[in-house]
């Protein structure tokens, strides 16, 4: 899948971010966290795992998600994704004035 169409999802997208804060995740704390369903975000954390984006490892009857630090594609989306965030609590440098 293209790196543009990972983050067509914004569910993906705080998915990546909040695996990047809290490094590992159970599946339920990462649905809170993301403030959406589970049924979204066990579909979405499929996605990532396919792009090998992300890790679920099995622990008992638990699922914990953890981002995949050697998969280049996750490093590259991180960073565009931290810039974003970074971007969004700069102040807006040109205003347009309508005549």
């Amino acid at each position: 899948m293209e790196l543009n169409r990972i983050l067509a999802s914004f569910c993906r997208q705080k998915i990546l971010l909040e695996l990047a804060k809290h490094k590992e995740l159970n599946v339920m704390a990462l649905v809170h966290k993301v403030n959406s369903t589970y049924d979204e975000v066990n579909r979405n954390v499929h996605i990532l795992d396919r792009e090998g984006m992300v890790i679920q490892e099995r622990v008992g009857r638990m699922r914990f998600i953890r981002l995949n630090a050697k998969n280049r594609n996750t490093e590259i989306l991180l960073d565009a994704l931290k810039r974003v965030e970074q971007a969004k609590n700069l102040p807006l440098l040109f205003t347009s004035t309508t005549n």
